[in-house]
């Protein structure tokens, strides 16, 4: 099944146990590489912690995923972070975990139970947006029509994504698909507008 939620505004979350210290940070990611220097970035700044445990995914059908428990059991670190990525349906998203040892072994479930808490944390601190599909409108009124364009946009959920002031105002607005925007339009200015659909797209919806 397709991964379907982005990150627009990453967050953060900070889990203890035992004295151990786990620091989940979440970035947008696009490719590998930029994935690797946010990992690289973090292993300097927190040159001093133990561990710099990280997962991603990249692309709609998790074309990229990799995961590392950088010295951890094997599986206990890295696995777990991706399984929470996946789950929540999240793509091109990266999470590093940074553990500071607190002096005290936490086992095996212990080690998933922190990585799992510490990523879920950051993830929910995040701000999402949840990619669908969509549809690009241009709607052109007379300038008495402007503000009843508005209102119908933000009534049914559409975005205006420009604005140009011509002879007549010109709108471009972005709509998840199976809407009504047309016909809303239509009604609102007794037929004197022109709605013309450009193209069908994807298009984020914040949740």
């Amino acid at each position: 099944m397709p991964q379907s939620i982005v990150i627009k505004n990453g967050g953060e979350g900070i889990y203890e146990e035992k004295k151990s210290r786990f620091i989940a940070k979440v970035y947008s990611v696009t490719t590998e590489q930029e994935a690797n220097e946010y990992i690289e970035a973090a292993r300097k700044k927190y040159w001093d912690a133990r561990h710099n445990c990280y997962a991603f995914i990249i692309g709609t059908n998790s074309e990229v995923t990799r995961c590392s428990d950088d010295g951890e059991p094997s599986g206990t670190a890295g696995k777990p972070i991706l399984e929470v990525i996946s789950g929540m349906s999240v793509y091109n998203c990266l999470v590093i975990v940074t553990r500071y040892f607190g002096g005290t072994l936490l086992g095996t479930g212990g080690l998933v139970r922190a990585y799992t808490k510490a990523c879920k944390d950051a993830l929910e601190d995040s701000v999402l947006a949840k990619v669908v599909a969509g549809e690009e409108y241009t709607v052109v009124v007379d300038y008495s029509f402007v503000g009843k364009i508005q209102r119908i946009a933000e009534e049914v959920g559409a975005t205006i994504k420009a604005t140009e002031y011509l002879e007549k105002v010109s709108f471009t607005i972005e709509i998840e698909a199976g809407n009504s925007l047309e016909k809303q339009i239509i009604e609102g200015t007794n037929g004197k507008a022109t709605v013309t659909k450009n193209c069908d797209l994807l298009i984020e919806i914040p949740i």
